[in-house]
């Protein structure tokens, strides 16, 4: 382990169902090995949580805020509740419906 291991809740606001936001977003924290979680939601953003160590979270959050997936259009990502845990709670990065 290089760092320590955090959770931290976001959602993405702008053009982000219909594009294959998640799957991209999953394969992304994948390679991070991130573990955690993204669904859509009806207010047609795209929410979850993410853990792992604090480099890949960084990683992960310029990401959402700035890449995403090809045909997205991101206007703003927040993150919340983010804080330090000693273990994850996922055991994977998962695609809710």
């Amino acid at each position: 382990m290089s760092g320590k291991l955090v959770s931290v809740d976001f959602e993405v606001f702008g053009i982000v169902q219909g594009v294959f936001f998640r799957k991209h977003t999953q394969k992304e924290a994948q390679d991070l090995s991130l573990k955690g979680y993204c669904r859509n939601t009806s207010r047609g953003t795209v929410q979850g949580t993410m853990e792992g160590e604090i480099d890949k979270i960084n990683k992960m959050k310029n990401w959402l805020q700035k890449i995403g997936s090809p045909s997205s259009r991101i206007d703003k990502a927040e993150f919340k509740n983010e804080k330090e845990i000693n273990a994850f709670s996922f055991n994977d990065f998962s695609v809710k419906k």
